[in-house]
């Protein structure tokens, strides 16, 4: 009976879930995307080997992820589906359209909420722009295709920010690598 708890934490907390995504979509993507994101950003740093945590980052990425990233990926999949019903054509339209011009409105907008100037957000963005665009489009494109066939419209948001959770991970962790061995 005890081992059951656990289990019955977690449908709770999956029903609870849902209620709320069915009950107020775009609030519940709004919020979950601003947990996930601030965790995210969190455990990138604490992989990174970050003696202390830099709280103006952890905010910034939890403001992008209240204000713009459960928002605009909600309406975009929402709208999205009105012109384009092929799940091909909305990936390429998702990949080509899409990501470029909401990973420049990420990497300028973290910088700002971080409290950088227009000009060093600007700076920011067109140093880091291509090199992780080129990366999101590589590595995440068979990621999206599978949210896009087969994940229920309305958990899509959820799903790319558990992937976009994974991704910031996985960039910290190669960065981290890659500075190790430049060290050695």
């Amino acid at each position: 009976m005890s081992l059951s708890k656990p289990t019955n934490i977690m449908y709770n907390l999956i029903g609870a879930y849902l209620q709320r995504l069915y009950i107020s979509p775009l609030r519940t993507k709004a919020i979950t995307s601003c947990i996930i994101a601030a965790l995210g950003n969190v455990v990138s740093q604490k992989l990174s080997g970050a003696k202390r945590l830099n709280e103006d980052s952890i905010l910034a990425y939890a403001l992008f992820g209240l204000l713009f990233g459960g928002p605009v990926p909600h309406y975009f999949y929402t709208y999205v589906r009105l012109f384009v019903q092929n799940p091909l054509g909305i990936l390429l339209i998702e990949r080509l359209i899409y990501t470029p011009c909401f990973q420049a409105l990420a990497l300028y907008l973290l910088a700002i909420f971080e409290g950088k100037s227009h000009p060093v957000a600007c700076a920011h963005m067109q140093r880091l722009y291509l090199p992780t665009l080129m990366a999101n489009l590589k590595y995440l494109t068979l990621f999206h295709f599978i949210n896009i066939k087969f994940v229920p419209p309305m958990l899509r948001v959820l799903m790319a920010n558990l992937v976009g959770f994974i991704w910031v991970i996985y960039l910290t962790n190669k960065r981290a690598n890659k500075k190790a061995s430049k060290e050695k």
